[in-house]
Parts: C-alpha cells; sequence; structure tokens
C-alpha cells in the first residue's frame, strides 16, 4: 500500500511538472522564442526547456512551488552546476549553434499567476 501510494504521489508531481513546463514554453514562445528541446536528456541531467530568440539559446529549468521565492529558492547550486553540465552536452549534440550567445534562464510557475521568466537567471561559473 505504502509502496503505491509513493508511486502515485511520484506521478503526480510528474504530471505537474509537465503541466508547469507546457505553461513555460507557451509564455515563452508568446515572447517570440522558438522552444529547440523540451525534457532533454544527457548523461548530466535533463535540461526542461532549449529556446532560442535571435542568436540567442537559453537552457531554461522550470520551477513550480506556491511562491516565486520558494520556486527560486529551490534551484541550488548543485542543481545549477547540472544544468550548465548538460548545456555542455546539447551544445556538443548541435553543433549548427556554434557561434550564438548562451545564457541559463529560469521560469517560476506559481498557481493562478502568468509564469515569472527570469533571463541570464545564472552565469555558467556561479558557484
Amino acid at each position: 500500500m505504502n509502496r503505491l501510494r509513493h508511486a502515485s504521489d511520484r506521478q503526480q508531481v510528474e504530471r505537474r511538472g509537465h503541466l508547469a513546463e507546457a505553461r513555460a514554453a507557451m509564455m515563452l514562445r508568446l515572447k517570440g522564442y522558438r522552444i529547440l528541446d523540451r525534457r532533454w536528456k544527457s548523461p548530466a541531467g535533463e535540461i526542461d526547456l532549449v529556446i532560442r530568440r535571435g542568436d540567442a539559446i537559453a537552457f531554461v529549468e522550470v520551477k513550480t512551488r506556491s511562491s516565486a521565492e520558494e520556486a527560486l529558492e529551490s534551484v541550488s547550486i548543485r542543481q545549477r552546476r547540472r544544468i550548465v553540465s548538460a548545456a555542455h552536452h546539447w551544445l556538443a549534440a548541435n553543433p549548427g549553434t556554434n557561434g550564438c550567445d548562451c545564457r541559463f534562464d529560469i521560469v517560476l510557475v506559481t498557481p493562478y499567476q502568468w509564469p515569472q521568466h527570469l533571463p541570464n537567471a545564472f552565469a555558467s561559473d556561479d558557484q
């Protein structure tokens, strides 16, 4: 019984994450970004969204919590390092993106609010 509840909770969290990513992607498209990848997996980890507008490519972490502050605080230094490492894998797998400006964005998704986009939320050398 406990195992079933745990699996059900995990599925619910995953569903909530998918919904948050869909909301974030819709908002970013409305802002003029093109979605290049969703939930891209590498040996280093997963990137929620890879977006592009002009010569700028952004690797986006989508966080959903009950408040924007909680969502922002949940992006740990360890997670930032994982995203940066996964971005290097993505760039290596997509050589046509050489010469593009790259950055790391965060989209905060909270109930009953428009998703909040934080461009250039952290640098690749943040420690």
